[in-house]
């Protein structure tokens, strides 16, 4: 007889434990051993929270190298059944051979569910015939439970689910997760039902007003915003640093439709505007995307939406200031432009309403667009054609976190028929799904990769451009993470090529998430390692970095109404010289309208206790030693970078915090 010894790892989660009992089964190369039921001197704790436990497994004879082991945990008393979340188990072989089998996963049933060896096979060098017949299986499963669905035509597709409890195990919420989300909704909601404020559908009175609820909760930046935000210079520090980076460009030569001329505008330092646009100091903000949307009717009344041009200057103190705008795409004598030599309000009305479409532009398109909906496609490709000991499950899945129920809960509870921005937004209802087919129709590969889209956007050098300056270094240790590891395992173009199941990823990626549309730079199967490596660190930098960039900092920017209006409800001045404060609180929107938005700003930027920042990886799905230092290497690199911005920060009057390593969370999970 030989033994092995087994250590079996439960997780240390809320409601991981089990009083079950629980047999295992080893798979070998020359062998197996029988069901064998774990037990030991701590019975019923052996697999509670945390716990730690260790076996031993008679064979007769050594059944070689180990492939898969087989778990099940059948009911207590043939009544009882409760759910089990084991982290790992490791076996020790009598030749002195140590084994890991990762699971991470909730067992939630009596069925035998078999685990593969921690190091990672692709499916051409898979050639044990059980290892072979387990990898089939887990597909064939994978298959059914996570299937694609259409939620509306023209836009990525999602997963099939009836409700957020369809959801399989393994991507739901942790209880604490779900816990903390729903008492910071309920008391948000409680909160502004007992001031009678969520059914308001009256105008704000006044600034106060609007002050009185939004002194309940603030933040550093919020405050700042709130003192701020009728300024120029900070109007314009937002198209580098808030929550829509993505938008602002270099300017080299007007728009047809934006007709500014140099006596139009009064540039610092005596400047023509021919001359800096020459010298790259003049910048563009076209909301074009939002030009004949349809407004929303929001508590019986129409919704304003505009599609503004917004020209900006780079001062020779660097800093952005708008210099001209123009709030529809046609210019018109009832669509003036605006300049900051108008009156306070014809110019302030102005950007109250660039600020407005900013909302729209950066809810919809840069936000939900560009990172929930596109992380949901990665995720469930990944889910469906991927195996767990494949080395692209390994590196990927901790960046799929939460995505799946976040989504779901993100359409029933935002855009769905009843719906907040549905029922709040100016862009709400049929405005919103024109504006994610446009979204995607004009969406590019090269956009999604910051190193291509700074460059194409002619930002290489503008000054104070801290999404920029931390992104790019994310994007580098992102990427020498992610060219190491796949290296590793890929030596040549010639083994990618014949990867069947990480070809079928991309193919579904582009097939489901891009709808098929070849000219968006989109690889729809690669041929390449370096082709690979960079899609891959486009996936996790927009699941994490990306995603941190434009969500993190919503109740920062917008938490705040004036600063970004969900919606407006007068129409923009056609005429200079018409408008005031009280035309201003006319068009800011109702009060019921303003306290749902701040509510969901303050929800949305929560972070949950059981968050896991970039770079930390608490389930261990790696085995061999050089992708393990990698990803230690990895987590010391962002450790660094980490430094530099705080250190960095201490100095700015307004700190950029969202793509600081230790704020940005793996995966798009809120």
């Amino acid at each position: 007889m030989v033994s092995y010894n087994v250590t079996v790892y439960t997780a240390n989660l809320a409601t991981a434990s089990t009083f079950n009992s629980v047999s295992i089964k080893l798979v070998g190369t020359d062998g197996e051993s029988k069901h064998t039921w774990l037990i030991s001197l701590k019975w019923a704790l052996s697999f509670l929270r945390g716990a730690v436990s260790s076996f031993t497994v008679s064979c007769p004879a050594s059944i070689g190298k180990l492939v898969l082991i087989e778990i099940d945990k059948p009911r207590f008393l043939r009544y009882f059944e409760d759910s089990w979340f084991p982290a790992k188990v490791e076996v020790n072989s009598p030749e002195g051979d140590t084994y890991n089998f990762p699971i991470y996963r909730w067992i939630t049933d009596g069925q035998v569910h078999r685990f593969r060896e921690g190091t990672a096979l692709r499916v051409f060098e898979d050639h044990h015939h059980l290892g072979k017949y387990s990898r089939e299986q887990e597909l064939e499963e994978r298959e059914k439970d996570f299937r694609w669905d259409v939620y509306q035509e023209g836009i990525p597709h999602c997963l099939k689910a009836e409700g957020p409890l369809s959801l399989p195990d393994e991507v739901r919420f942790s209880f604490t997760k779900t816990t903390e989300l729903l008492y910071t909704v309920s008391t948000g909601l409680a909160e502004l039902q007992l001031k009678g404020l969520s059914g308001s559908e009256e105008n704000w009175s006044d600034i106060e007003s609007i002050n009185e609820v939004f002194c309940c909760k603030q933040t550093d930046i919020s405050e700042y915003v709130h003192d701020h935000w009728k300024e120029d210079a900070f109007f314009g520090y937002q198209f580098l640093n808030g929550v829509n980076p993505m938008l602002i460009q270099r300017c080299s030569t007007l728009p047809n439709t934006f007709p500014v001329s140099d006596d139009m505008v009064s540039l610092s330092g005596q400047c023509s505007l021919t001359d800096e646009m020459k010298r790259g100091n003049i910048f563009l903000c076209d909301y074009k995307c939002l030009d004949g949307l349809t407004p929303n009717i929001v508590n019986g009344k129409d919704q304003y939406l505009m599609a503004p041009l917004v020209l900006l200057h780079k001062t020779p103190d660097d800093k952005l200031m708008p210099i001209a705008i123009q709030l529809k795409q046609t210019p018109a004598d009832d669509n003036p432009i605006f300049f900051p030599t108008d009156s306070e309000y014809d110019w302030l009305m102005a950007k109250i309403f660039v600020r407005g479409a900013d909302f729209t532009e950066h809810q919809l398109n840069v936000h939900l667009m560009r990172t929930h909906l596109l992380a949901e496609v990665f995720a469930v490709s990944l889910l469906r054609n991927v195996p767990m000991v494949h080395p692209l499950y390994k590196l990927l899945v901790p960046h799929t976190r939460y995505t799946l129920q976040i989504n779901y809960l993100g359409r029933a509870l935002l855009i769905s028929e009843t719906g907040i921005i549905t029922q709040y937004a100016a862009c709400g209802g049929e405005g919103t799904k024109t504006l994610l087919k446009r979204s995607l129709a004009s969406l590019t590969y090269s956009s999604l990769c910051i190193p291509d889209d700074i460059a194409a956007r002619g930002l290489e050098d503008v000054p104070n451009f801290y999404y920029r300056d931390d992104g790019l270094k994310l994007w580098d240790i992102i990427h020498r993470c992610v060219q190491g590891v796949l290296s590793f395992y890929y030596k040549n173009d010639a083994e990618l090529q014949k990867d069947s199941e990480l070809q079928k990823w991309i193919s579904d990626i582009f097939e489901y998430g891009f709808l098929s549309q070849a000219g968006k730079g989109i690889p729809q199967s690669f041929t390449t390692v370096a082709e690979l490596v960079k899609f891959v660190t486009m996936v996790i930098f927009t699941c994490s970095a990306q995603h941190a960039a434009v969500n993190a900092g919503q109740y920062d920017y917008c938490g705040w109404m004036p600063n970004s209006p969900v919606s407006l409800q007068h129409p923009p001045p056609t005429t200079k010289g018409t408008t005031s404060e009280a035309t201003m609180l006319q068009t800011f929107p109702n009060v019921n309208a303003t306290v749902q938005g701040m509510s969901t700003f303050w929800v949305l930027s929560k972070h949950s206790t059981d968050f896991v920042s970039l770079g930390h990886y608490p389930e261990e799905h790696f085995s061999e030693k050089i992708p393990c230092k990698l990803i230690k290497d990895f987590h010391g690199e962002l450790q660094e970078l980490s430094a530099a911005i705080k250190a960095r920060n201490e100095n700015l009057e307004v700190p950029y915090t969202y793509l600081d390593p230790t704020e940005v969370e793996n995966s798009v999970a809120l």
